[in-house]
């Protein structure tokens, strides 16, 4: 330990610690409050920090915090020509080019040469005074931080511990991963699901050669990172309570770098928590029903699913001129339950939601009273395929319904012929006539490897994910992070052209969720196909103020 981070600093940081109930394991006091600080710009007296950038810019607190631009795991970021340097303790005590600057276009200010080591005293000075270990100034977008010794001393000490760690799942020439099917998971898309993640893996696989060493250059040392990949299938079964120890087991004994898609129906929760909890990306699972926590970090969805198609109604009923009465019907056990709370707890003074709740063993009988129309009332249906086929057979064509697309199958929804003229449903994707070319690449892809179309969405969103995870992968170099990981996805995803079944995906940091919007649309015709027409244009209820929409 370096003598100006003293036993003083360590009690300061306990006390500060003890006082706000905030812990990270695994990290000593003083690296947990350089954490805060550095993620948070909070000092340990729970002042903000402090940060003057050019043109005397005043930055405090959370804006000043260092994760804006050197990330949460410390490697930076490239951003056009601008470079965001990484600081963490891999780098910035040894010299060289590493993370984000070694991928910096020619020419930029920190690709040229190796960067010379930092020491304690020069990083507080460069922190302090904005001088690089060489002596050289640092560029202007730096801010320089206001900062007294026992401040500087925590910060330091977290930079020498931030990416040194071993990293679970990742060995010299093998990256593990895992895939989480729940006990009441489709069989038949899950087993879909598992037949593409494996012919993925195989097809990574099968282009290994071996251990490579780094190919040197004057500049720089550019790692050819080709391990192969190993994936681990962890099957849950009995109570959702269960399913995050049985989660915990299997990672003690599986240690995994990532969690690549997966497969759930009703419930979500417990792996989404053990994802956060345990830091592990978790990347595109197929659910429809995910977790909405706008702190969390390490969940990565394609969309909202229910939740955003309750946005969408919500955006839709609020464009009403006249005060409506909305009656939605939901299986009580079901995704159609949350996605009905979501709505109602969004319902303003333009519409009234009146709820009219399915048990699990309702009749069909049950279900055309639930669907009986009693008053001038738009229906909104949350109800799987095999209850909208068991809709009564008649229906008054001048009734505004409504329905889950994501719940009663999309284009293949069964409707009776006499609702197909009177109902609009929710359509969170690309329509099928403009995602046909797209979809070119998967299908191909899978009838190459004999790949059986069972579950066409979840296949494709499956593959989509793989694609992802590999193209994310390949800008990391040699630094497996998995908060970097995170990162990448990230960075990267906007530029995806092949999204599947989504017309774009994008991520900004905080953003968990990458497809943001969708259409209503109705059947073309009432007595036979499928095709679908969109009602209107895209929308992304996002786009004006809609009351926030809780997750489970």
């Amino acid at each position: 330990m370096a003598s100006n981070r003293c036993l003083a600093v360590f009690v300061v940081a306990a006390s500060m610690l003890a006082a706000s109930g905030w812990a990270a394991p695994g990290l000593s006091p003083a690296s947990q409050s350089g954490e805060m600080l550095y993620r948070e710009g909070k000092l340990l007296s729970g002042r903000p920090l402090r940060g003057v950038r050019e043109n005397n810019q005043l930055l405090s607190g959370a804006d000043a915090a260092c994760v804006n631009c050197h990330r949460r795991s410390g490697l930076g970021t490239v951003e056009g020509r601008i470079v965001l340097p990484p600081v963490n303790g891999r780098v910035l005590f040894h010299p060289g080019a590493h993370g984000a600057t070694a991928g910096a276009s020619e020419g930029s200010e920190t690709s040229r040469g190796s960067r010379d080591a930092y020491s304690d005293v020069s990083l507080a000075r460069a922190i302090r005074q904005g001088i690089a270990a060489n002596g050289r100034e640092l560029d202007p977008l730096m801010p320089r931080f206001e900062l007294d010794a026992p401040n500087m001393a925590v910060l330091i000490d977290y930079l020498h511990h931030l990416g040194t760690d071993p990293v679970p799942g990742v060995e010299n020439e093998r990256l593990h991963f895992a895939t989480i099917i729940t006990p009441d998971a489709d069989p038949v898309s899950s087993g879909a699901m598992v037949n593409v993640l494996e012919q993925f893996f195989a097809t990574r696989n099968a282009s290994y050669r071996g251990d490579s060493p780094p190919l040197q250059s004057a500049r720089r040392i550019h790692f050819r990172v080709l391990r192969q990949w190993q994936l681990h299938i962890w099957r849950l079964h009995g109570a959702p309570d269960t399913w995050e120890a049985q989660l915990n087991h299997h990672l003690q004994s599986e240690p995994v770098f990532a969690v690549i898609s997966g497969i759930g129906r009703s419930n979500w929760e417990p792996i989404h928590h053990f994802c956060e909890h345990q830091a592990i990306p978790c990347l595109m699972p197929n659910v429809d029903l995910p977790i909405v926590n706008e702190t969390d970090y390490y969940p990565i969805y394609f969309s909202q699913g229910v939740l955003l198609e309750a946005r969408m109604l919500a955006y839709r009923f609020a464009d009403s001129p006249e005060r409506r009465h909305v009656v939605q019907v939901f299986r009580a056990d079901d995704i159609g339950a949350q996605a009905a709370a979501a709505l109602r707890a969004s319902a303003g003074t333009q519409f009234v939601i009146e709820d009219r709740s399915l048990a699990s063993d309702a009749t069909a009988q049950d279900l055309a009273n639930a669907v009986a129309a009693r008053g001038n009332e738009i229906l909104l249906l949350w109800l799987r395929p095999d209850d909208i086929a068991s809709l009564p057979r008649k229906s008054d064509s001048t009734r505004r319904v409504f329905a889950s697309g994501l719940i009663g199958g999309l284009e293949s929804m069964p409707l009776p012929a006499s609702w197909k003229a009177s109902t609009e449903f929710t359509y969170p994707l690309e329509l099928p006539a403009l995602r046909r070319v797209r979809m070119n690449y998967p299908l191909g892809w899978f009838a190459i490897r004999h790949i059986p179309l069972l579950a066409e969405r979840v296949q494709t969103d499956t593959y989509v994910a793989c694609e992802i995870l590999a193209e994310a992968l390949g800008t990391m170099r040699d630094d497996f992070v998995r908060d970097y990981l995170v990162e990448r996805v990230e960075t990267m995803l906007s530029a995806r052209l092949l999204n599947g079944y989504y017309t774009h995906l994008s991520l900004a940091p905080g953003q968990r969720f990458a497809s943001k919007g969708g259409y209503f649309v109705h059947f073309a015709d009432a007595t036979r196909g499928s095709a679908i027409i969109a009602s209107d244009a895209w929308t992304v209820p996002w786009a004006r103020s809609v009351p926030a929409l809780a997750g489970r």
